[in-house]
Formats: C-alpha cells, sequence, structure tokens
C-alpha cells in the first residue's frame, strides 16, 4: 500500500512539475519588443528571506506575497530609466492588481523617504508601495547589480523570470504574459 502512496504522490509531483515547465515555455513564446529582454527561468529559483522595510515603517519578506502573481521591481529615485518605466508599472497595477496580481516596488540603497515620495509625486504615482531596501540586503542577495530590475514570482513565491534594465510594461506582450501567468495559476 506504501508504494502505491508512493507512485501517486510521485506522479502527482511530476504533472505539477511538468505543468510549471510548460507554463514558463508558454510565456517565453509571449515575449516580444522589450519584453524580449525577459529571462524566463525553465525551473523556479527560491527567493531569499531577507527583509526589506515596509512603506510604513515595519518589515516585509516577498513571503508575504505568496499566493498571487507578484512583479517585483527595484529602483532608484537618481536612476532615470526608473522613472520612465514606473507609470507603466504602475498602469499594470491599476489594470491586473488584485488577489492574484501585485506590483512590488521596492527603493534599493539610499533613497530617503522624502525623495522617494517626491518621485512618485513627480510622475503620477499613486497606486505603487514606497517600500525600501536601505542596506541592499535584499537587492544583494537577489544579484540586482544595476537598477532597475524587475523579476516575477510565482505564487508560491519564486522566481521564474527575470528582465535587467527598464521595459515597456505597457506594451501587449508585458500584458499577456502577466495575464498567462494569472490565469493559470502559476
Amino acid at each position: 500500500m506504501n508504494s502505491l502512496k508512493s507512485i501517486v504522490l510521485y506522479m502527482a509531483l511530476a504533472v505539477g512539475a511538468n505543468a510549471a515547465a510548460a507554463q514558463t515555455a508558454d510565456i517565453a513564446d509571449l515575449r516580444d519588443g522589450d519584453m524580449k529582454k525577459l529571462v524566463v527561468h525553465s525551473e523556479a529559483k527560491p527567493v531569499p528571506a531577507e527583509a526589506f522595510k515596509s512603506e510604513d515603517g515595519g518589515e516585509l519578506t516577498l513571503a508575504d506575497y505568496e499566493g498571487k502573481i507578484t512583479l517585483v521591481n527595484f529602483w532608484a529615485t537618481w536612476c532615470a530609466p526608473c522613472r520612465h518605466e514606473m507609470p507603466m508599472l504602475s498602469d499594470l497595477q491599476a489594470q491586473l492588481g488584485g488577489d492574484d496580481f501585485e506590483v512590488v516596488t521596492i527603493a534599493s540603497g539610499r533613497n530617503a523617504p522624502e525623495a522617494m515620495k517626491k518621485f512618485f509625486d513627480e510622475i503620477g504615482v499613486d497606486n505603487l508601495p514606497l517600500h525600501a531596501d536601505p542596506k541592499m540586503g535584499l537587492s544583494r542577495q537577489m544579484g540586482v547589480l544595476g537598477l532597475p530590475v524587475t523579476v516575477i514570482l510565482d505564487r508560491e513565491g519564486r522566481e521564474i523570470a527575470r528582465l535587467q534594465g527598464d521595459a515597456d510594461w505597457s506594451s501587449d506582450s508585458a500584458k499577456a504574459i502577466l495575464q498567462a501567468l494569472i490565469d493559470a495559476g502559476a
């Protein structure tokens, strides 16, 4: 009986793994324009448990977003490409945000809270969080070497894709990729 249970468990895990691999292959096929820079991982990668500062002064980890597709953007107030793409990320949150999807913005390095708020005010962003990683603990552990960097996490909180540099997040390709992940329950 135990061997039957083991076989059933093995098959269930194999089907789940194959479904996840098929899902990442599917989103890889949706890349066009700037989204061609999106590196889709063949296997989901664990993310660090390092805490970052929430906009209310508390602490969060990426695990706090498990259960939904999460687009995590590392940025800084001095970063011109960040200024360019942030309104597009805001639009994504407005269009797709909810129980199944969230855009999470984390200012990496020394960014004064007042400067972060001014940055968002100047570009008309009012629906994204002003989280911060002032000592760059999470940024370093995530391999963020330049800004902006955007990572996509699956519902289990694992990294499934990464884009270095700014991108047109308002593009049909970006929306199709994210909607496919949302719809699939990735």
